[in-house]
């Protein structure tokens, strides 16, 4: 008897395809990109770039929404951005750590979204600070907000999700270019809002990479030193 195909293959060889691969990777910031856009990040023509969206959409890997006259889009959702981290981590495991001190991967390396929460060095130094002051603790395989880290991130102004006893609340993720965990979660995705809007982190333009500010060095040095 022969086997079925394995479902993961036709969202492996979407994936393997150069151009779309392209066009996932700057959609891992996390968030809408106009088809231009993507045309640029994947270095093709208009034309070529629709019909490798469209096909990124039927896959559901991509989502579009439409605003006037002009389509957006964007991952799915985080799921695909955790699969899109994890084969990034397994495609990295042969690098050198001297590759992430080179050109456009030293900024990527310091800081950077992971769909839409924080990675990189400074992710990892915040998921580390906020487990050893306390203002998370685990619970069952996630992590929980404790009530003095609560009352920490409300002086922030953090909004607080308005769930926070499931999993999807913070949990980890392994970061591919530290090799340890960074946060991620609504709680996560809420903090790396509320720093943007704050501009305690600062978009690079054209790249993942986010920028620390004064002002953010000031804010989260209860977690990051």
């Amino acid at each position: 008897m022969t086997s079925p195909e394995p479902r993961f293959a036709k969202i492996a060889a979407m994936i393997g395809d150069p151009t779309r691969a392209r066009m996932l990777s700057a959609l891992m910031g996390g968030g809408f990109l106009a088809a231009g856009e993507l045309a640029q990040a994947a270095g093709v023509t208009p034309q070529t770039a629709s019909t490798h969206i469209a096909k990124l959409v039927d896959s559901e890997l991509v989502v579009a929404r439409t605003q006037g006259r002009h389509r957006y889009f964007r991952l799915a959702d985080a799921d695909i951005a955790h699969a899109l981290e994890a084969l990034s981590l397994v495609a990295e495991r042969s690098a050198g750590a001297g590759k992430w001190e080179q050109g456009a991967y030293k900024p990527l390396k310091a800081a950077r979204t992971c769909y839409s929460h924080l990675a990189g060095e400074l992710g990892v130094k915040l998921f580390e600070g906020l487990l050893a002051r306390g203002t998370l603790v685990p619970q069952d395989g996630h992590f929980a907000l404790t009530e003095t880290g609560r009352e920490e991130l409300a002086d922030l102004g953090v909004e607080l999700p308005s769930s926070s006893t499931t999993r999807r609340f913070a949990y980890p993720c392994l970061d591919w270019s530290e090799r340890r965990d960074h946060l991620a979660g609504t709680l996560a995705v809420a903090l790396l809002e509320h720093a943007v809007a704050k501009s305690w982190l600062r978009k690079v333009k054209d790249s993942r990479a986010l920028q620390l500010t004064s002002s953010g060095t000031k804010a989260l040095a209860p977690w990051v030193g």
